[in-house]
């Protein structure tokens, strides 16, 4: 690898070097193995499993212990874990630690309505105290990097991510990500670059910057913009891994990789689908597919009558011939791709 072409000169985070810092963000009820195992392969040099609350730790549910299944080919991998009780929260990063976690990822940036009622996720961000005690708490309890991902602040006149910044580094967070939003904004507006630029200049770990990078152009603009140390993409993989590669080249100095083709793009997709029953079992991985699969399909020619078919069936075996059969059938005008359906 010629890292003399290389936008970011990556860091080291515990043992291991993360050359290429492209990060695959943590999303409930996507980012699961059989998704990580697809992305893993268009250059993230680090993934993260979906947000586990501390609280379904101590419960042993079946779920959490398959969210957290890591694959062999994921390293390094970090598992993410979430809540406000120091005690549960250690408790999570230990039991993240036993199951393979390379890092343990603290989330106090999480935006939904239940998780912030519980003062977890991005509503800990109003409580500086909290914050420390939770962090220093956990860096205490494992031996392997913890890392924390935030938003911006509550909202905007409560913005505090350079403090939250400061009191990370010196809990001992090893690496931050931010989400360029506050919590009041969700997903909407444009994620504020120039507030990740502020957590970087208020700490010397490692910042990932988040939120509204779409190709390698937005990439390098956001790096542009906040001198972030590596970068993060998440809801632009929803049926569409390949933009991962996509900022992969952006990162290190190599041409714009081809879109897909037909075919290849089926290959991804039948691998998915397969992936998902052999992970979760026939039944749940339809559900899962009704949601993935329409992903891979949208923009295309002729999308809007699959996903009218595809997403009320139940037989696993139809729905991949159905899949099958339209994705494939697309390679016969392989030059108009592109559909507004």
């Amino acid at each position: 690898m010629d890292k003399s072409k290389h936008l970011l000169p990556g860091f080291k985070l515990g043992n291991f070097n993360i050359d290429v810092p492209l990060v695959l963000a943590p999303m409930a009820g996507i980012t699961d193995l059989p998704f990580r195992k697809i992305c893993k392969r268009f250059g993230v040099g680090l993934v993260v499993t979906e947000m586990i609350a501390s609280r379904a730790v101590d419960m042993g549910r079946e779920r959490t212990e398959r969210m957290a299944e890591l694959g062999a080919e994921e390293h390094p991998a970090s598992i993410q874990i979430a809540g406000s009780d120091p005690l549960f929260v250690t408790e999570a990063a230990r039991w993240a630690v036993g199951h393979g976690a390379d890092f343990v990822d603290i989330n106090m940036g999480c935006p939904v309505k239940k998780i912030c009622k519980q003062t977890a996720g991005s509503a800990m961000l109003k409580d500086e105290a909290l914050v420390a005690r939770v962090l220093e708490a956990v860096v205490k309890a494992v031996d392997v990097p913890v890392t924390l991902k935030i938003r911006t602040g509550w909202d905007e006149v409560s913005k505090n991510v350079e403090n939250i910044a400061r009191i990370a580094e010196e809990s001992g967070i090893q690496m931050l990500t931010v989400h360029g939003r506050t919590r009041a904004q969700m997903f909407h507006g444009h994620a504020n670059w120039e507030d990740i630029g502020l957590a970087k200049a208020a700490c010397s770990i490692p910042v990932i910057g988040n939120g509204d990078i779409v190709d390698g152009e937005s990439a390098k603009e956001m790096i542009r913009i906040s001198n972030c140390d590596g970068v993060m993409v998440g809801r632009a993989v929803q049926g569409n891994p390949w933009v991962l590669g996509e900022v992969y080249a952006a990162l290190t100095g190599e041409p714009k990789p081809a879109a897909p083709t037909a075919e290849e793009r089926w290959a991804i997709v039948i691998e998915h689908m397969n992936n998902l029953a052999e992970h979760h079992g026939v039944k749940f991985a339809s559900k899962m597919a009704r949601k993935h699969v329409i992903w891979y399909s949208k923009g295309l020619r002729g999308s809007a009558d699959f996903r009218s078919h595809f997403q009320v069936m139940n037989d696993w075996q139809q729905m991949l011939d159905f899949a099958q059969g339209y994705f494939l059938g697309l390679g016969e005008h392989e030059d108009e791709l592109s559909d507004v359906a």
